[in-house]
């Protein structure tokens, strides 16, 4: 018997990245640090990270996403596109976050 695959989503700049409905940002007092939990995992994104998250909210753009982070960090959109997009493309890859 065969077990059926999920499908693979790909990233394109139109996409409207948002948080999966089973998984949440938090800020855990103890530790002083935003989590992602999900279902039997908790990850603890860096600052860069935090910030992608924080602009996956369904109403950005990919472009936005870039544009805003571009802004933010003070760097060439050319320069962040490839880590941005790798970064979106893993945590789709990994159903946290929805293309």
């Amino acid at each position: 018997m065969m077990t059926p695959q999920r499908q693979r989503i790909l990233l394109s700049h139109r996409s409207t990245p948002a948080l999966k409905p089973h998984v949440r940002l938090q800020y855990d007092k103890v530790r002083q640090a935003w989590a992602l939990l999900s279902p039997e995992k908790v990850f603890w994104p860096d600052d860069v990270s935090l910030d992608i998250l924080r602009l996956c909210d369904g109403t950005h753009s990919v472009t936005q996403i870039l544009e805003e982070l571009s802004m933010q960090y003070d760097a060439p959109i050319e320069e962040i596109t490839a880590d941005v997009e790798t970064f979106l493309q893993d945590w789709s890859d990994r159903s946290l976050v929805a293309l």
